[in-house]
């Protein structure tokens, strides 16, 4: 037995070439693994080339992007100057930003307690405003807009603005509270009577023992405002197309499109430059938005 023990191992120097075994082996692993993860990889393509076709063809020069070229000469990195020097870009920035980022909070601020008091409060008609809730959620937009129209526009005299899409976000907004009051009935009630017992108001329960628990749940609520307001085009086309001063990025957009109909690199450069910041801030906070969507289903 100890001369078995004593015997020198084999090992290739690593440098050495791999052996037709091994190299047969990988390649098996290899095409496992294509073959396990194929929808996937299809799913991927499907959304990832799309997305590099714009992105090559807005650093092609002019007379190439009319061409069947996939990949540019010269890379023309100027094309994204062009864009933001283009008069209203900016305008139409600034506005979106305002648009996405105060309706995001003011819809935040105002469905999270009404989430928490249909998650955790017991009261005659509870069934009845849920019900109520879900209900403003199958309504389409497109069947209130005539009577909300004639109430921003010709009562309050706000056509021409944003602000007839921001001051409603104030009142909370139902697939919100839907989503926060389904993740919020996942925390225990032993947490929320802890808190009472040591003396904390409703108020202060939601405050400081539910909101920093219900993390998860805001940011997937606060990401889909914000997709939301950030895309939005209805809106902005019903209430401010007639200033455009009051342009967002994705009514600007079509305007920009009509301007260049013929420079598809400038074109293309202007939609990576709307397509941007979403894609940054989903991959920032993927792992949130994910938890916090999972989580909304697990109790009923």
């Amino acid at each position: 037995m100890t001369h078995l023990l004593d015997r020198p191992v084999k090992t290739r120097p690593s440098g050495a070439a791999a052996t037709p075994a091994e190299r047969t082996a990988r390649r098996r692993a290899l095409l496992h693994w294509i073959a396990v993860h194929a929808l996937g990889i299809a799913a991927a393509l499907f959304f990832v080339l799309p997305f590099v076709f714009v992105v090559l063809t807005s650093l092609m020069n002019d007379q190439q992007a009319l061409t069947r070229d996939l990949t540019p000469d010269t890379w023309e990195w100027g094309n994204y100057v062009k864009v933001f020097e283009t008069p209203g870009f900016l305008t139409w920035w600034r506005n979106t930003l305002l648009y996405a980022g105060l309706g995001t909070v003011l819809t935040v601020v105002s469905s999270v307690p009404v989430a928490y008091a249909l998650a955790t409060f017991r009261f005659r008609g509870r069934r009845l405003s849920l019900m109520l809730v879900i209900s403003m959620m199958m309504l389409p937009p497109q069947v209130v807009v005539i009577p909300m129209y004639l109430f921003w526009a010709k009562q309050l005299d706000l056509s021409g603005t944003l602000w007839p899409l921001i001051i409603p976000m104030a009142f909370g907004d139902a697939f919100s509270i839907f989503l926060l009051r389904q993740f919020l009935l996942t925390i225990p009630d032993e947490y929320l009577d802890a808190a009472r017992v040591d003396g904390c108001g409703e108020l202060r329960t939601l405050v400081r023992v539910v909101l920093p628990m219900a993390r998860p749940g805001i940011a997937a609520v606060a990401l889909f405002q914000f997709f939301y307001a950030w895309n939005d085009y209805f809106g902005p086309q019903i209430y401010a197309s007639e200033n455009p001063a009051a342009w967002t990025l994705s009514y600007g957009l079509e305007s920009f499109k009509g301007a260049h109909h013929t420079d598809w690199n400038l074109t293309m450069a202007a939609t990576v430059l709307v397509m941007a910041p979403v894609i940054v801030v989903f991959f920032f906070a993927q792992k949130a938005f994910v938890e916090g969507v999972t989580l909304t289903g697990v109790k009923g």
